[in-house]
C-alpha cells in the first residue's frame, strides 16, 4: 500500500534511511524538525509504501514553485525489483504535475550504480554540462552526517 507520507512515518523512514547506503543524510535537514518542515511546506508530493506495517520504500519529493525536486528515494533490498520505486515515483511526479511544476531534478551520488541505473532506464537524463554546487547557510558550523 502507498499512502502519503507524514511525520508519523519519520521514526520507521529515518531507520531506513540509516540502513541503505549511499543515502548522504545530513542530521539538520534530515532531523524529525527538518522533515517536518519539508512535510509541512509540501504535504502531497511525498509518499511511503507499506507492506502490512512494514514501511518498505519511500520518496520525498516538493518544489520551489518552478522546479521538482526528489530525495531519498528508497526501497528496502528484499522488496526491489517488484515495482514499488516507479510506482513511488510515478506518484510524487503526479502530484507534482498536478501543482504546476513542469521539470523535475534529483540527484544521485557518484557511488551509487544501482541509483543512477534505476534512473537512467526511467528515462531520466544526466546533464553532465551542469555543475553542481552546495553552500551550508545555517549559523552551525561543520554538521555532521548521519552515519550510514
Amino acid at each position: 500500500m502507498i499512502k502519503k507520507m507524514t511525520i508519523d512515518d519519520y521514526e520507521k523512514l529515518f531507520e531506513m534511511w540509516q540502513s541503505t547506503p549511499n543515502m548522504g543524510l545530513r542530521s539538520l535537514d534530515d532531523s524529525k524538525e527538518g522533515i517536518s518542515l519539508f512535510l509541512k511546506r509540501n504535504p502531497n508530493t511525498n509518499f511511503v509504501a507499506y507492506d502490512d506495517n512494514k514501511l518498505i520504500g519511500a520518496i520525498l519529493s516538493g518544489h520551489d514553485g518552478r522546479r521538482g525536486y526528489i530525495y531519498h528515494t528508497v526501497v528496502l533490498p528484499e522488496y526491489r525489483r517488484q515495482g514499488i520505486a516507479t510506482n513511488l515515483v510515478d506518484m510524487a511526479v503526479k502530484s507534482l504535475q498536478e501543482e504546476g511544476i513542469t521539470r523535475v531534478c534529483l540527484n544521485v551520488m557518484e557511488t551509487n550504480e544501482q541509483g543512477k541505473k534505476f534512473w537512467i532506464d526511467r528515462g531520466w537524463e544526466k546533464k553532465d554540462f551542469l555543475g553542481f554546487y552546495s553552500k551550508s547557510i545555517t549559523n552551525k558550523e561543520n554538521l555532521p552526517l548521519f552515519s550510514m
